[in-house]
């Protein structure tokens, strides 16, 4: 059999078609655009993420039997509002995860409400890319639209809703709305009310392993595939990824370099940071996780080689760096705001430290060792709170670059393992699809079975002391500066 899994990101859709053996058949991607109309907006819209998708299926899937597809799941881009009206058309762009307008929002909830109630609520406080702020903000600013809403789901969510008929989400990518009771599992009937919603306005909550329905007739003709193939719920896409990195026992750490970054902390337990530092969110194995986020990651490496460099080679740029711990030029990745540790969406990046014989390879490794501070930040956060953390697994398009991971292996001081299959999101999903379709009993038989690493990479001493030095050094850069933004 195979189990197609659609990772539905901020640029792109990416797609996996996986044998139940857990060897990828095929891999492919489809672009979409992002609007930025507005300082600190961030849109798309939901069709054409639906396009692309069905285009992707059809090419995943044209040199198979395709009578063989069993199931298709998810991981998705988490936090962006998607509302549609009573027809099912969508009300307007969908806000995303990296949108900065709702701090007015996010004061309400944190201060005149209370962070200390919110937490208690969800397991979290109020950060500007979260949903629950983002309906705030058009309750408050389109209130036309708002009257309109007939469901409010998330991105994913709405590929599960063309595909299969069914308003559903899952327990994971549900965590980071804030309106979601993590402890419990359920939606929050005191968030609900502070929103000015209805619960029947959301989705029914999934496990991320459970069958949320088959294929529509309609959709099933449009891909050519049978309408017998399972829906299942799927996670955001940190979960989804955790999953196909095998971040599933309790303990266990991933890294993800993507159009965002994350710290990801597999917990068997449910638990919340006295300073909601890190968010606390259900896990897809029916269990919990810690996460941190920085917004721009990989992005910010991108936005360096390409809109400033003007060049695309990231590798020719990369092959100049040659000494680490040496580079006393700091960079401070905050291009789209932050939200871990510093929970400010007005933060701008910024160059420190250069001189008249700074060079680009020096500004180039200063970009990539700021996201690796910043990585290290909610890293510490952790440890702070007992975690032990000697080794991650590192996923995202970002840990194709074996200089970065051995960057973050002496900057954290830990073992960096790469995983044989580096499609994270995608390749999860794919793994909970065939759980959904009883091609494994849980999500750890599968992920024991199918997710192997490859590669180990392991912090140097001297390189590390060095390093520790500049962390701390970096650590004193945002507060000397935070008042400029």
């Amino acid at each position: 059999m195979y189990y197609i899994g659609v990772d539905l990101g901020t640029s792109s859709v990416k797609l996996v078609l996986m044998e139940n053996t857990g060897k990828i058949v095929n891999v492919l991607s489809k672009e979409y655009p992002i609007s930025f109309p507005k300082p600190l907006w961030s849109e798309q819209n939901p069709t054409d993420w639906y396009e692309q998708a069905v285009v992707g299926i059809k090419e995943l899937t044209k040199d198979i039997d395709k009578t063989q597809v069993g199931g298709i799941s998810f991981g998705g881009q988490m936090h962006g509002l998607v509302i549609l009206d009573e027809n099912d058309e969508v009300l307007r762009p969908a806000i995303l995860w990296n949108d900065g307008r709702t701090q007015k929002e996010c004061d309400y909830l944190n201060k005149t409400v209370g962070q200390e109630k919110i937490s208690a609520y969800t397991g979290n406080m109020a950060f500007p890319g979260f949903t629950a702020p983002k309906l705030l903000w058009v309750k408050e600013n389109e209130p036309e639209i708002f009257a309109k809403i007939k469901k409010i789901m998330l991105p994913k969510d709405y590929l599960i809703y063309k595909l299969s008929g069914v308003h559903a989400t899952d327990v994971s990518d549900a965590s980071g709305m804030l309106l979601f009771d993590v402890a419990h599992r359920c939606w929050s009937k005191e968030m609900i009310d502070l929103v000015g919603i209805k619960e029947e306005q959301l989705a029914k909550v999934f496990e991320s392993y459970e069958v949320v329905g088959t294929l529509t007739k309609e959709i099933a003709n449009e891909l050519g595939l049978p309408e017998s193939v399972k829906v299942v719920a799927g996670a955001g896409d940190n979960a989804a990824g955790a999953v196909g990195t095998g971040t599933l026992k309790h303990g266990m750490c991933s890294v993800s370099l993507g159009t965002s970054g994350t710290v990801f902390i597999a917990s068997d337990e449910y638990a919340v940071d006295a300073k909601n530092s890190l968010h606390s969110f259900d896990h897809a194995n029916g269990k919990y996780h810690f996460l941190g986020c920085m917004l721009s990651a990989a992005s910010a490496n991108r936005w360096w080689m390409e809109n400033i460099l003007g060049t695309s080679d990231h590798g020719a740029e990369q092959a100049k760096i040659t000494e680490l711990g040496e580079n006393h030029v700091f960079f401070l990745p905050y291009l789209s705001g932050e939200r871990t540790p510093h929970n400010n969406p007005y933060a701008k990046g910024a160059f420190i430290g250069m001189t008249m014989d700074t060079t680009r390879a020096q500004m180039t490794q200063a970009v990539l060792e700021g996201v690796s501070y910043g990585l290290r930040d909610a890293v510490e956060i952790a440890r702070s709170f007992g975690i032990k953390i000697d080794r991650i697994r590192i996923t995202g398009g970002g840990a194709k670059s074996k200089l970065w991971c051995k960057m973050m292996a002496n900057i954290m001081n830990v073992t960096v393992d790469k995983v044989a299959c580096e499609e994270g999101p995608g390749y999860g999903a794919a793994i909970l699809a065939a759980v959904g379709c009883g091609e494994f009993a849980t999500v750890e038989e599968a992920a024991d079975k199918l997710v192997k690493v490859t590669e180990s990479i392991e912090p140097t001493k001297e390189i590390v002391d060095k390093y520790e030095v500049l962390y701390q050094k970096f650590r004193t850069l945002y507060p000397a500066v935070k008042d400029v933004y």
